[in-house]
């Protein structure tokens, strides 16, 4: 099975950004929305889909900072030492923190929406309080 990067399909931050990783860097890895696919199967929840980033092959799935590591040292080449830096107290730490940052205010970065804010229960066509 090839590995399965899953991303908030709901969000126009996050599919930019997951288009941007399709055509720019190397990965055998799949892009996926995470509304999309079969969480139960690759052994995740839409709770924890909907709240970062995720990096899912036979086995494992890891979320958040230490996801973008694995989808860098999948790719290769000059990649690789990135990701593998990514994976190391202290960078480990900050990454989380940035990975932190940009999670909580992807509504107010380049192609996010005001939905890209809201909890996914709450989002247009979601059928919760504001679907």
């Amino acid at each position: 099975m090839r590995p399965i990067l899953l991303y908030d399909g709901d969000c126009g931050f996050c599919t930019a950004s997951a288009r941007f990783i399709e055509r720019h860097i190397p990965t055998k890895a799949r892009m996926s929305p995470y509304q999309s696919a079969d969480l139960a199967a690759l052994g995740t929840t839409a709770e924890r889909a909907s709240g970062e980033v995720l990096w899912a092959e036979p086995g494992r799935v890891r979320g958040g900072a230490q996801a973008i590591a694995s989808l860098l040292i999948d790719a290769g080449g000059l990649w690789r030492p990135l990701g593998l830096l990514i994976r190391v107290p202290p960078v480990r730490w900050i990454a989380a923190g940035v990975y932190h940052l940009v999670t909580v205010n992807r509504f107010r970065l380049p192609g996010g929406t005001p939905a890209c804010g809201l909890p996914p229960s709450e989002r247009p066509g979601a059928g919760g309080p504001a679907g």
